[in-house]
């Protein structure tokens, strides 16, 4: 990147209604060295500029929102820390992070620690269980939607059901393209979710419709496009294109959209809600 944000304050306070805190890391030292999902080539080359000049505008477009943005540093050898939505789960006072699988981003757990623990969250711990942070646990209203199999632990949502509180569903993810939960299924609002059904497992599609008998259903295109690694704040959405048959049936569901295009990120495997990690506010701060 060209130049780099300036880091927000850490100072917790209780946001202006609407408002969103997000935790985001540049992608100063991103690039493809290894593979560990399906869309990582080693042998492709990466356009770091254009990397940059895409998570940058993720970036702007949330402040222009009105959300509030910490930054982590980007740390050299740990190509894939831009994709901070793996750095943890963090809800209110508390946050659980990461036990990475593959050994290339377990270090990435020690500094999204430090990052959130000086952001004001006061209870950090690292899971027990694998667990990849909210690329595999999403909130939707009370309830923790947690994806296993490629990544997390079958045994990782029963730690964070506990650690949290919180009841937490178990979905479990067969489609190797959709690694993480977050790239089959997205969260809209507190109550709405799109997923593509053929990533999950005959009993995890069960769960869903039953939870969700209004959720917007993706098509297997845009699903195989990572198109459902969107950000919503529940009224307006970032998507990499608003051309997909995905974002006309957010739009229709009266959801501002907002195209940001990720593909060149998309060589690591991740979109625009990869790049960011929420710090979900469900009761004011003490």
């Amino acid at each position: 990147m060209s130049s780099q944000p300036a880091a927000a304050s850490s100072t917790v306070t209780a946001p202006p209604s609407g408002q969103r805190r997000y935790l985001m890391c540049p992608p100063t030292y991103f690039q493809v060295c290894y593979r560990i999902n399906p869309w990582m080539h080693p042998d492709e080359p990466v356009d770091p500029a254009r990397a940059g000049a895409q998570w940058r505008r993720v970036y702007d477009q949330l402040l222009a929102l009105g959300h509030h943005i910490d930054l982590v540093p980007a740390e050299p050898g740990l190509p894939d820390m831009v994709f901070a939505a793996n750095g943890g789960i963090v809800i209110d006072d508390r946050a659980l992070i990461p036990r990475f699988r593959h050994e290339q981003r377990r270090p990435e757990s020690t500094h999204y620690a430090a990052a959130i623990a000086e952001s004001g969250v006061r209870d950090v711990r690292q899971a027990e269980h694998v667990n990849e942070g909210e690329g595999d646990f999403r909130l939707v209203g009370e309830c923790i939607l947690a994806g296993t199999g490629p990544r997390s632990d079958p045994g990782a949502p029963a730690e964070v059901a506990e650690y949290f509180g919180r009841t937490t569903v178990p979905l479990t993810l067969v489609d190797p393209r959709l690694y993480h939960l977050d790239t089959a299924l997205a969260v809209l609002d507190a109550e709405t979710v799109a997923y593509w059904p053929p990533a999950f497992d005959d009993a995890s599609r069960r769960q869903l419709r039953d939870l969700y008998p209004d959720a917007i259903i993706a098509s297997e295109p845009d699903a195989t496009a990572l198109t459902l690694n969107l950000i919503s704040d529940g009224t307006t959405v970032i998507v990499n294109s608003d051309q997909t048959r995905l974002a006309r049936s957010i739009a229709e569901r009266g959801y501002a959209v907002i195209s940001a295009p990720t593909d060149e990120l998309l060589k690591g495997g991740g979109g625009a809600k990869c790049c960011v990690l929420e710090h979900h506010r469900t009761r004011p701060p003490a």
